[in-house]
């Protein structure tokens, strides 16, 4: 157990639940992902999640999963780390993605809750161990219950900590209470899911974040981190706020986090496309507001470092 606040960060602190890149035709786009993920890492992105919410896991292939791990590490090589999403409602399914993620040259996997079926937490359990014991890279947990059906259960998740290869958990669970639980008794590296609780995480001693806003803003949560573990805490807080607006737009208006960084990506040019059934993209009037929530926070970018 370590004595340190802060829990270990085997990914990095600054990780992007990254789009995956389409063409118009609704193709994998290999080379735009390639230009974007040079983009984010160039911005500050320590690592990069794959194939998870943000990624449109469930319209892609396993083929095309594949394919994007192996184009993303040859664009990035060893600068950013790279966490490729392989959880399905599947545990069979799940250990194949994780063993194709391995070949392919991820170096974590990040693996949700089986959704739909809701399996009680033994079950849940050893679903985990299960894929955790058939490769080896080590897994960050994905609890989302608002998508799964399933919470990980605190006391879950310190079982689950025993295990060699399960270092790490994406949190959007939005419990603070059990997340804080689950710091103190354990080395498991937390990664707030919700960008609107970067800040609230890493203050109670989290790794990090992996975040969906940084698809378009990829400095701005790093300097959230930056300015606090400066010991300027009024200014991460300040930060933090600033970006409210933004957040609220993509995250909370209404609009998978999917749709709304793609059509914001696309009205700036970046690589993004379409996405797929049964989503349907943004309209002209959602993609003006984050248009201007966008622009309103990076007209402040001396103070925002972005």
């Amino acid at each position: 157990m370590t004595t340190d606040h802060r829990s270990p960060a085997p990914f990095g602190r600054a990780l992007c639940a990254m789009v995956t890149p389409f063409t118009e035709s609704g193709a994998l786009d290999l080379d735009g992902a390639q230009r974007l993920v040079d983009r984010l890492v160039s911005a500050g992105c320590d690592g990069l999640v794959l194939s998870g919410t943000t990624g449109e896991s469930p319209t892609t292939t396993d083929a095309e999963k594949a394919a994007l791990v192996t184009a993303v590490r040859e664009a990035v090589g060893d600068r950013a780390a790279l966490v490729a999403g392989v959880g399905t409602a599947d545990t069979r399914h799940t250990v194949e993605l994780a063993l194709a993620a391995e070949k392919a040259g991820a170096d974590g996997l990040l693996v949700v809750s089986p959704y739909y079926s809701r399996p009680p937490q033994d079950a849940l359990e050893e679903h985990f161990r299960e894929v955790a014991d058939a490769s080896g890279l080590p897994l960050v947990l994905y609890d989302i219950p608002g998508r799964t059906g399933t919470r990980i259960e605190p006391d879950t998740l310190v079982r689950l900590a025993g295990h060699p290869r399960i270092v790490a958990v994406k949190d959007c669970s939005y419990d603070l209470l059990g997340t804080q639980k689950v710091l103190s008794r354990t080395d498991l590296a937390y990664y707030a899911g919700c960008d609107e609780q970067v800040l609230a995480l890493y203050a109670v001693g989290a790794a990090g974040y992996v975040s969906t806003v940084a698809n378009v803003v990829p400095e701005l949560f790093r300097s959230v981190l930056d300015a606090f573990d400066a010991g300027d805490t009024g200014r991460a807080a300040l930060l933090q706020r600033r970006a409210v607006p933004l957040i609220e737009a993509m995250m909370a208006a209404g609009l998978p986090g999917t749709v709304t960084a793609k059509a914001l990506l696309g009205a700036l040019g970046l690589p993004a496309g379409p996405v797929r059934a049964p989503l349907r993209a943004a309209d002209r009037e959602t993609t003006g507001a984050l248009l201007t929530a966008y622009e309103e926070l990076v007209a402040g970018a001396g103070q925002l470092q972005v």
